[in-house]
């Protein structure tokens, strides 16, 4: 019989090591789907995560792809890291769309350089009132953060859902569920670069994402308060001998990673959209814990997992136009990386050890031959 014993010490080889064994495994069993649905494994795996690079205006639109995950997974280590499990990302970053498109259609002549950034405060605040309330229930009524904030998903996207086709929408959309477009102050400019012009659908909003991963990387690292987070995650005993406030830091990490997710909402509908409408978001909530475990909760690794995650999302786009794979493979692929993600995580927590049954009737010799 074998049991999973915890390791007395991670060694930093094996720290790297999964990820990238996670990753091999993953691509080495996307490659038997291709071929047992009838494709080229080689040219699938090519049209997945080579051919999205083939030109600069698609880095660009990769650049873009990553930044939402790059902005609500940095939001989610801090939750993971103090071993508080925030599911519901999604309806943080549909909030956050909401409360930022709620300022922008109430100052449609505004023209103030700083009105973006009123509508990311907006934004922030909305997504991290929302992530309070599972926080809230945890902390009063110790009820599970991960049944309730995945439930305020579906109820915030509902909630968008008739805002856009009741009180907010256009008189002018022709019945469509569309608000009205946003005023120009209220859109994130393109990022044109010196010499290059503009990649892609590149915009400043992918700066500010590395940005928050290299704070969120400052903070856990180097914060008294980023160190009571980890402390509280990995040895919730010594947090509490050291007076350190659970609740507090539950509170803490989900209105961090729920006003995370809200301004991630405000950067992809001001960057890519304009307007609001029922699906501001590609399931960038669920996905970004990929992109978190993928980073091994380091926010610095978040940008680089991010960046992965984004370039199967755009492979997927392309090997279902040059030939005809379903879009559905490539959530398949993300299940199979999560899967190797998790696996590894565990046999990077704990070491597989056998254990021998003694039998009552065996003699001294017979158990020490055992």
């Amino acid at each position: 019989m074998f049991i999973l014993k915890p390791r007395k010490s991670v060694p930093l080889s094996l720290t790297l090591l999964v990820p990238v064994v996670a990753i091999a495994l993953t691509l080495l069993m996307g490659g038997l789907i291709f071929g047992f649905l009838g494709y080229n494994p080689v040219e699938a795996l090519y049209e997945f995560f080579v051919a999205p690079l083939s030109r600069p205006d698609q880095i660009g639109n990769l650049l873009v792809k990553a930044c939402p995950l790059i902005i609500i997974g940095t939001g989610l280590v801090f939750c993971y890291r103090a071993n508080v499990w925030n599911i519901g990302a999604e309806g943080q970053l549909v909030l956050g769309a909401m409360g930022a498109g709620w300022l922008a259609l109430s100052f449609p002549d505004a023209q103030s350089p700083l009105f973006i950034f009123a509508m990311s405060v907006a934004a922030m605040v909305a997504g991290g009132l929302w992530g309070a309330i599972p926080a809230l229930l945890k902390i009063r009524f110790r009820t599970n953060e991960i049944l309730v904030s995945l439930m305020l998903t579906y109820v915030a996207a509902l909630l968008l859902d008739w805002i856009v086709r009741g009180p907010w929408r256009d008189p002018m959309s022709f019945g469509f569920p569309l608000t009205k477009t946003y005023p120009d102050a209220g859109l994130i400019p393109a990022l044109i670069l010196p010499g290059i012009g503009r990649l892609g659908q590149l915009h400043w909003g992918v700066v500010f994402a590395f940005i928050i991963a290299a704070c969120g990387w400052f903070y856990l690292a180097r914060m008294l308060s980023g160190y009571q987070i980890k402390l509280m995650g990995d040895a919730p005993r010594a947090g509490r001998f050291a007076g350190f406030s659970q609740s507090y830091n539950t509170m803490a990490v989900l209105v961090i990673s729920g006003a995370l997710a809200g301004l991630a909402g405000m950067i992809e509908v001001s960057a890519n959209i304009g307007q609001l409408q029922p699906n501001v978001s590609f399931g960038y909530g669920f996905t970004a814990i990929i992109v978190a475990f993928l980073a091994r909760l380091n926010p610095l690794a978040v940008i680089v997992a991010g960046l992965v995650v984004a370039l199967a999302e755009l492979g997927g786009d392309t090997a279902q136009i040059s030939m005809g794979i379903p879009k559905v493979v490539t959530g398949i692929f993300k299940g199979i990386l999560l899967f190797m993600l998790l696996a590894g995580e565990t046999l990077t927590r704990y070491e597989l050890v056998r254990v021998v049954r003694i039998k009552a009737h065996q003699t001294p010799a017979q158990q020490e031959e055992s």
